[in-house]
């Protein structure tokens, strides 16, 4: 989870961000509003194809944040969490199509959990980190970090994963250890599926005793993907986040430039009221966000309850932000040429990504020690 150990003493967490988190944040935004045009999004979502490999290039290479999480000393930046988070955040306001949470996050975060000394494994979390390949857990997008199910073998069938279909290497945890398969080698077969969010490819992977390079053993594995998932849904929050406070200030825009009755529309009071609503549920979001981000930078043990903690809570007002910003938008919200389909899209598809909201709750219970109920 972290290179660092955890006091026995309680930490007071630090949900602020640094001058250094507030550079990479401005770096970012400014590559985003130069590179991601939101209806060439659309129309890439719509053909099928979202990935701008122009993009992908100058975020994870050229600027480097696809090592952030990776050590100085594997090739990668050896940052934390933290600053993955605020990447998350711009990606998630921009509506940015990248394989971002899926290789850099997750899928790093299990080598990360393997033995780093071993060449094959530090090999690919250099070339991970260098922006030169990209890498995706063969898991289903739903399971949570409490839902790890391994594979028996290689040999199987399993639907909804994401950015399997572009993904070079993926990682196949198996009853028998951790292996790294070339999604184009044989026994492979990855066939893409259409799911909600068209921004973020789901596919469906097959393998015929594909043969596959073992990172790990079945001790090692299992724990090292659990550790790759609840890092994914613990940053899964910043991205959430992103895309809330964009809905927001978005729906607060159009509301003062809309007119009705020779006033704006965002001065009537009822919508007064539900843009204050949004915006405390958005404040909240963000501090159970920065929780969650912070403690796992920190290694912290509580490090699980933090994170089930923003997903229960985060994914909800993601939702309820794209929502709100549809409604208000009124007729054009509902177009195709606006982009709030996509950010409706993307909140709803989040909402059950790497453990449902309601599975995320009964771990905050269990976790506190209250009764869950059957």
């Amino acid at each position: 989870m972290s290179r660092t150990t955890e006091a026995s003493a309680p930490r007071t967490p630090d949900l602020l961000y640094s001058e250094t988190e507030d550079d990479l944040r401005a770096a970012v935004r400014g590559l985003l509003a130069d590179r991601n045009d939101s209806s060439r999004v659309a129309v890439r979502a719509e053909e099928g194809d979202p990935y701008d490999t122009d993009l992908w290039k100058a975020l994870a290479a050229d600027m480097g944040v696809a090592g952030l999480l990776v050590p100085e000393e594997l090739g990668g930046q050896g940052a934390s969490h933290r600053e993955v988070a605020v990447v998350l955040e711009e990606l998630g306001r921009a509506m940015a199509p990248a394989p971002y949470l899926t290789s850099a996050v997750v899928a790093t975060e299990v080598l990360l959990g393997c033995d780093t000394g071993k060449a094959e494994v530090a090999e690919l979390l250099g070339e991970l980190a260098a922006g030169r390949r990209t890498a995706a857990l063969v898991v289903g997008f739903g399971a949570g970090p409490d839902d790890v199910h391994l594979w028996p073998g290689l040999d199987g069938v399993l639907a909804g994963v994401a950015d399997a279909a572009t993904a070079d290497v993926l990682l196949v945890p198996t009853a028998g250890g951790l292996y790294a398969v070339e999604r184009n080698g044989a026994g492979v077969s990855v066939a893409p599926q259409i799911p909600l969010d068209l921004t973020r490819p789901l596919a469906e992977v097959t393998l015929d005793s594909a043969p596959g390079t073992l990172l790990a053993g079945a001790d090692t594995t299992r724990a090292a993907v659990r550790r790759g998932l609840l890092a994914g849904a613990g940053l899964l929050a910043s991205e959430q986040l992103g895309l809330a406070e964009w809905c927001l200030e978005e729906t607060v825009r159009y509301t003062k430039e809309r007119h009705q009755f020779n006033r704006p529309v965002g001065s009537f009071q009822a919508l007064k009221h539900r843009m204050a609503q949004l915006w405390l549920e958005v404040v909240s979001a963000r501090a159970a966000a920065r929780n969650a981000a912070d403690t796992l930078a920190a290694g912290s043990t509580e490090a699980p309850f933090a994170v089930a903690l923003a997903q229960a809570y985060c994914g909800r007002v993601a939702v309820h932000a794209a929502e709100e910003c549809v409604q208000l938008h009124g007729g054009i919200g509902m177009t195709w040429e606006h982009p709030a389909h996509l950010y409706l899209k993307r909140a709803k598809a989040d909402s059950i990504a790497l453990g449902s909201s309601g599975a995320h709750r009964e771990a905050v219970g269990r976790l506190v020690g209250l009764p869950v109920p059957d």
